[in-house]
């Protein structure tokens, strides 16, 4: 990857993590998955290195655990937007997952908007 791919890799993966609204989350996967390129420990990469201005708490692990270096902040930020959670502390993603493909206007902020690798920031 080179310096502009990475860039653009970048903006992609904060651009979906700005689109996640309050109270859902998602997964390192599912936003790789959308991006189209890499894999979730490269959307970790971006995001323990360029994640700061967005809700980076929104982004979990595929079983809900949060951020590991940041739980005791990523759970008070959950609380605060009442994120649904399990007894564990771990999000329940059965009911706070969201999508960053997913069709349904009340799970998104906007229309669809093209990134590279060919996914859809909604």
């Amino acid at each position: 990857m080179d310096a502009r791919e990475r860039e653009d890799y970048v903006e992609a993966v904060l651009s979906l993590v700005e689109r996640v609204p309050a109270g859902r989350v998602t997964t390192y996967g599912a936003l790789a998955a959308c991006v189209g390129t890499g894999g979730p420990r490269l959307v970790g990469r971006v995001m323990s290195t360029y994640g700061g201005p967005v809700p980076w708490w929104r982004v979990v692990h595929s079983d809900g655990t949060p951020p590991i270096v940041h739980d005791s902040v990523a759970t008070r930020r959950h609380q605060a937007e009442g994120t649904p959670l399990r007894a564990s502390g771990k999000v329940d993603l059965t009911q706070a997952m969201w999508w960053p493909d997913d069709p349904d206007p009340q799970l998104a902020d906007g229309p669809g908007l093209s990134v590279p690798g060919g996914g859809i920031v909604r």
